[in-house]
């Protein structure tokens, strides 16, 4: 029994044939495989990523009713401050003005019974200057300034 060349060829063709068949028969069982669990694991995402958007959903509410009441606070606060501040205005301007003059008077009275008794100071010596008589005198000169 003889085999021609072409027979050989026919043969060497189908075993590669074959070959390849069951290496795409593999990587398609694979394939199904790779496809069964993807859908397993999507679907068990979809079971658990629905509560947790239910529960995100609820916290979003809940936060906006807290942020509304929160406003509610910000802008009394805001009006508390404000009428603080016009309170405060209202008790400078009504007792500020007296007081800085009773403050002044007491001032200047202290000073003035501090002087009576107190001899006159002594002026500043300037070396190389000599100061005029009235300043001397400790009474101010109206040509010169202090």
């Amino acid at each position: 029994m003889r085999v021609s060349g072409g027979e050989v060829a026919g043969i060497l063709v189908a075993v590669f044939w074959a070959i390849l068949v069951s290496f795409l028969a593999l990587v398609l069982v694979r394939l199904a495989q790779t496809l069964k669990a993807t859908t397993k694991m999507v679907s068990e995402v979809s079971e658990k990523a629905v509560p947790l958007l239910a529960d995100a959903s609820e916290t979003v509410r809940s936060a906006h009713t807290q942020l509304a009441r929160v406003d509610a606070i910000t802008s009394d606060v805001q009006e508390v401050t404000a009428n603080a501040s016009a309170l405060s205005s209202t008790v400078s301007s009504a007792f500020g003005g007296p007081l800085v003059k009773v403050a002044a008077f007491g001032y200047g009275v202290r000073r003035a019974i501090g002087r009576k008794g107190a001899p006159a100071p002594e002026p500043p010596v300037v070396v190389g200057r000599t100061l005029p008589a009235a300043r001397r005198n400790g009474r101010r000169n109206r040509r010169t300034k202090d």
